[in-house]
């Protein structure tokens, strides 16, 4: 790697509102739309990175939160880096952990220094600042790093919304400054706001004021419909730079991020596939399958008879079922294995349609897949 290498970004082809590029980074290049598998401890569950790697995936996620509890980012340094550590040599993207304290520490506290909390593991208590939170994540040493931010779940009132959006706008000043000049590493902003339009507009537009390498639409699939979803992102992305990535955190679903990339989005990250998979469900261009399901016992056909993914193509249902109605291991890498190459396929088909001029089709065939199984599974 290269690190005076710079980071750019190139838009190749639009459709619509829909957009096609690549990121260029010192450790390779991230074809767009992107989806980035979660790698939240420094592992994508129940898979090797060299599956990852062959699925396609040319960048994964790793979380500040997690790693900073365990195993500590000034040990992780010692150690060589992330990278090093997780055997992964193409880019890695780190969240900065607010959406973590969130969610997971039932203490906590914040205010304008940072946010204090108590670890969900042992309790022990930590604090973390815009500036701790720039300063893990380079300890980390990820290429992309994001500036922590306060998250509020939805619903919420319009007094709680303005205030986190306007304090994730103050830490974004003190992160840009925290991350100074890093040639080949990119520091993205986050725009918050909730449901709220006007807020969405006012934090989009701050943030384009710093001049940052890449912007995230925060604050989204944490409760709301998926029509407030998209028309919130529908609200922000005219206030964009066109010329940067977009990356819409923690979605989603098959669905969410066809109609996200429709409007513009770049990047996505979701422990969807990966969760499913431990839970016997997989994601296939015939739509969901719940291998629990009892009719699925005596079912000799695989997941998908087409697929280029082994897990999908070599194994019968009636295995696969019996390897989850078991708890046994393999049951989860194989859904897992399955559920990320149906991701990574789903964006591959989503860049050709994009250069080929029909996105629209494109997401039309693919949901009526989706519908024809559903509907010849309710007969």
């Amino acid at each position: 790697m290269t690190d005076s290498a710079p980071f750019r970004f190139d838009l190749l082809a639009r459709d619509g509102t829909a957009r096609t590029g690549m990121i260029a980074t010192p450790r390779g290049e991230i074809r767009t739309p992107a989806f980035m598998p979660v790698g939240t401890a420094a592992t994508v569950k129940a898979m090797y990175p060299g599956q990852v790697r062959d699925l396609g995936a040319d960048v994964v996620l790793g979380n500040t939160y997690h790693l900073m509890l365990r195993p500590g980012p000034e040990r992780m340094a010692r150690l060589g880096g992330l990278h090093r550590f997780m055997n992964w040599d193409r880019p890695i993207l780190t969240d900065s952990g607010g959406f973590q304290v969130m969610s997971l520490s039932a203490l906590r506290k914040i205010d304008e220094q940072g946010v204090t909390f108590r670890s969900h593991i042992d309790g022990t208590a930590h604090h973390m600042s815009p500036e701790r939170s720039i300063e893990i994540q380079g300890l980390l040493g990820s290429d992309i790093q994001m500036q922590l931010d306060e998250c509020v779940r939805l619903p919420a009132d319009h007094a709680a919304i303005e205030k986190a959006m306007h304090l994730s706008l103050r830490w974004a000043e003190r992160c840009r400054v925290a991350f100074g000049e890093q040639p080949g590493r990119a520091l993205f902003g986050i725009v918050q706001g909730g449901d709220v339009p006007a807020l969405r507009v006012e934090s989009a537009r701050a943030l384009t004021d710093l001049d940052l390498k890449g912007y995230a639409v925060g604050g989204l699939a944490v409760g709301e419909p998926q029509a407030v979803m998209f028309a919130m992102i529908e609200t922000v992305e005219p206030h964009l730079p066109a010329a940067k990535p977009r990356y819409l955190m923690g979605v989603g679903t098959p669905d969410d991020i066809l109609g996200a990339v429709g409007r513009g989005i770049d990047m996505f990250d979701c422990v969807m596939p990966t969760r499913a998979g431990r839970h016997g469900l997989a994601y296939t261009r015939h739509g969901r399958v719940n291998l629990r399901n009892a009719r699925h016992a005596e079912d000799t056909a695989p997941l998908d008879v087409a697929s280029t993914c082994p897990a999908a193509r070599d194994y019968s249902r009636a295995y696969l079922h019996h390897l989850v109605r078991s708890n046994e291991i393999l049951g989860m890498m194989l859904l897992t294995w399955n559920n990320l190459a149906y991701y990574q396929d789903l964006m591959a088909g989503a860049r050709a349609a994009i250069r080929d001029g029909r996105y629209a089709d494109y997401c039309a065939e693919t949901r009526a897949g989706w519908a024809s199984a559903e509907r010849a599974a309710a007969a």
